[in-house]
């Protein structure tokens, strides 16, 4: 292997910048059904926020219709939502979870 050839090779690996990857918001929507204390567990659990922060998000969910709960990568924010749609669906809540690109 020439050594012109290395340096053109090292040169242009130095030149590729990777960007980070898209984040994504995971969100919470209101409804009218779902208990307040229930969005507060699905919070701590699925969050791991204290109890202050859960209940600050969930009175956001329920006077603005819609709360943050995190910021993920792609994969990770489907799984948390996927998580949060079933836990919910098994204790027959109709709490709605979704992600939207940042």
């Amino acid at each position: 292997m020439s050594a012109q050839f290395q340096d053109d090779a090292q040169l242009e690996a130095s030149r590729v910048r990777i960007a980070p990857p898209p984040l994504y918001k995971v969100l919470l929507l209101n409804d009218d059904f779902t208990p307040m204390d229930f969005v507060v567990e699905v919070l701590q659990t699925f969050f791991f926020m204290d109890r202050e922060k859960a209940t600050r998000v969930m009175l956001q969910v329920h006077t603005q219709g819609r709360g943050v709960c995190g910021v993920y990568t792609k994969d990770v924010a489907a799984t948390k939502v996927e998580q949060v749609q079933g836990f919910a669906k098994a204790n027959q809540h109709p709490l709605q979870c979704v992600m939207e690109e940042n």
